[in-house]
């Protein structure tokens, strides 16, 4: 219920003029699970009709189990087993000479002679001859096959199977490949269970992005911005995380169970339920535990959570990683924890690198930003100063046309050279008197 009124907050935030009243959002929410419930239904539905292949898909690692068990007890073509074995030959041969063992030796002997495969014959005789060498204490095993009358490489096939110790019985796969079901209902529920686990992965896109229209509103431009690649980002992990899961980690961890038991000498009769259950869940918790990386970018990109942050905390997430690991698997083994621990950790690894390679990017647009600003800071001024000087030129002509004055300065007037007459010596008329004198009348 927090964390709903938490949502609700948000979306009340984001909008803060066209506020909607709380019967509204919870009309939202309606509408918003009503989607994801029919999405869901719709998957489930489809799913159910491929439930045998669906089965089959699902049991598959079972059978890669008992198959890798099988071929590391079968011998391998040496000087000591002339014939080497495949799971398909051993299994027909113990099927041929579980047919023939109830036939006299003529018939015996006709029967072998009308198989076409000479070699399925022969794993058949040795497989007969095995059977009857494990039934013996192993002190007197050896002595057993020397003293048959047979030939030399079909002794020493019998002797590298003693050797290897498979398993001469036909009904040895049975209980681990067909399991049991203990309820005459369980089959069906089991088919309903696997059919809701496949619409959940068929349908995730989808419920994801219904979820997400419920929260977006809530969020800035640049917050859908980044919900939506981490959308289509986080589904590919998911896929990743199970298709990891179902090929990689499931085969491994049912080999070492299948081991364990084994070497206390405990049957590994598995109940088809709980196998289900345990490979269903094991899948789809390694899919979310990939949505790491988007959880921590989104965290990232959000602002909530940095590089240096993410550096510092390492060794604490790294323990969070084994405790979520330890709540989320399945089985409380520690093979199986360190198996999903250690993907999540690479991936916070690698999300470490993506927030430092994502903070490099952003300093460098900062400083490209910091750049540009500055250099249209200086433009800005030197247009400023530019506009000053046209504006102090255009005042001082302006007060000079308001007051009368031309601009006209004594030192401006241009000067000229004029003679001096004073120094001139003028000609005189009367040459016979004196110059002193006054002239005549």
């Amino acid at each position: 219920m927090n964390l709903l009124r938490k949502v609700i907050d948000l979306r009340e935030k984001a909008h803060p003029d066209h506020e909607k009243p709380f019967l509204e959002h919870l009309e939202d929410l309606r509408i918003m699970i009503t989607r994801m419930v029919i999405t869901l239904l719709i998957s489930m539905i489809i799913c159910f009709t491929f439930q045998k292949q669906l089965m089959e898909v699902l049991r598959r690692p079972v059978e890669q189990v008992w198959v890798t068990q099988l071929e590391a007890r079968l011998p391998k073509k040496t000087a000591d087993a002339p014939k080497p074995l495949d799971v398909d030959q051993w299994e027909k041969a113990k099927q041929i000479e579980h047919a023939a063992s109830s036939l006299t030796p003529s018939e015996r002997e006709a029967f072998f002679r009308s198989l076409d495969d000479a070699d399925l014959a022969f794993h058949a005789r040795a497989a007969g001859l095995l059977r009857a060498a494990l039934a013996l204490p192993e002190d007197v095993r050896g002595k057993f096959i020397t003293s048959l009358e047979a030939p030399d490489d079909l002794k020493k096939q019998v002797t590298a199977l003693l050797k290897t110790s498979p398993s001469p019985e036909i009904d040895n796969r049975g209980n681990l490949k067909l399991m049991s079901a203990l309820k005459p209902t369980e089959t069906f529920m089991l088919s309903m269970k696997l059919s809701f686990f496949a619409g959940i992965i068929l349908s995730f896109p989808l419920l994801l992005m219904f979820l997400l229209q419920f929260v977006l509103p809530g969020l800035h431009s640049h917050e859908r911005k980044v919900m939506w690649p981490a959308m289509a980002v986080g589904f590919g992990l998911f896929i990743a995380g199970v298709l990891f899961s179902y090929f990689i980690v499931l085969p491994r961890a049912l080999e070492f169970f299948y081991e364990w038991s084994g070497s206390l000498g405990v049957s590994n009769d598995w109940r088809i339920g709980e196998y289900i259950s345990f490979a269903t869940q094991f899948t789809l918790l390694f899919g979310l535990s990939f949505e790491t990386p988007v959880i921590v970018m989104v965290l990232v990109k959000l602002g909530l959570l940095t590089y240096e942050t993410m550096s510092r905390t390492r060794s604490y997430a790294i323990v969070a990683i084994f405790v979520a690991a330890a709540i989320l698997t399945p089985t409380p083994d520690v093979f199986t924890l360190t198996l999903m621990a250690a993907p999540m950790i690479v991936l916070y690894e690698i999300c470490i690198w993506l927030a430092w390679l994502d903070r490099r990017k952003n300093r460098r647009a900062e400083e490209e930003e910091a750049r540009e600003r500055a250099e249209r800071e200086a433009l800005w001024e030197a247009r400023q100063a530019e506009r000053g000087a046209e504006d102090e030129e255009t005042t001082d002509a302006e007060e000079t046309e308001e007051s009368g004055d031309d601009g006209w300065k004594p030192e401006d007037e241009p000067r000229y050279d004029y003679p001096d007459v004073s120094s001139e010596t003028e000609p005189n008329p009367y040459p016979d008197e004196d110059p002193g004198q006054s002239p005549k009348p």
